[in-house]
């Protein structure tokens, strides 16, 4: 990272894009507290992420790798991080978030027989279970099928409506462009174009990036 420097408002969604190797991984490893920068710091609410456990129980990370307990079933996956977050009833915090991920028909089956698509919509209900003030989105729709990632796109939207930060990281400009308030470009480790996506022409948008990357 190199000067990085992002705001961003509950109800607010950044789109960020980049190629392989820009550093956006590191970025939400940083901001999920999962990795100390340098210099400077990740806050949440103006609390810093990395002292305090708590204010880090308030980010969710939702990456493309499920990373489930293959012999657990759904329902538990997601059960036992709703335990480990505290939430006063866990089974019925994990059937609502499998709800919302259009997967709670299949809340007793094992995640080994489950398809990549549904491991990670059980993944996606884990990460999202808390309710999380802030959310960090790594290439979440890869691996899903329409209906996923339909219901990944509606439930993000319901999270910016009450009030949620997104971070979304991806290479689908169309994906980016439709969820993001703002967008961004990162590049060998730098913030190299930020704006309100009021501003952005998609077309316009489409050629700069390409140019970006392609200047390399």
């Amino acid at each position: 990272m190199d000067g990085v420097t992002l705001a961003i408002a509950g109800g607010d969604c950044l789109a960020l894009f980049g190629p392989n190797g820009a550093g956006k991984t590191t970025l939400l490893r940083m901001l999920a507290g999962l990795l100390s920068p340098s210099a400077g710091e990740a806050r949440v609410g103006g609390q810093p992420i990395a002292r305090d456990p708590e204010v880090r129980a308030r980010v969710g990370l939702i990456s493309h790798h499920a990373m489930l307990y293959a012999a657990l079933t759904a329902q538990e996956n997601v059960a036992f991080a709703a335990r480990l977050y505290g939430l006063p009833d866990p089974e019925g915090a994990a059937r609502e978030a499998l709800a919302r991920m259009r997967v709670l028909d299949r809340a007793d089956t094992p995640v080994r027989r489950l398809s990549r698509g549904l491991q990670q919509r059980v993944s996606i209900a884990r990460a999202m279970v808390h309710e999380p003030r802030v959310v960090l989105l790594d290439e979440p729709f890869t691996g899903l099928d329409e209906a996923g990632a339909r219901a990944l796109t509606d439930a993000l939207t319901t999270l910016k409506a009450h009030g949620a930060a997104l971070v979304l990281v991806t290479h689908n400009l169309t994906e980016g462009l439709a969820l993001g308030t703002h967008v961004a470009v990162m590049q060998a480790g730098r913030l190299v174009l930020e704006r309100p996506r009021a501003a952005v022409d998609d077309a316009a948008f489409a050629a700069e990036y390409r140019a970006l990357v392609t200047a390399g």
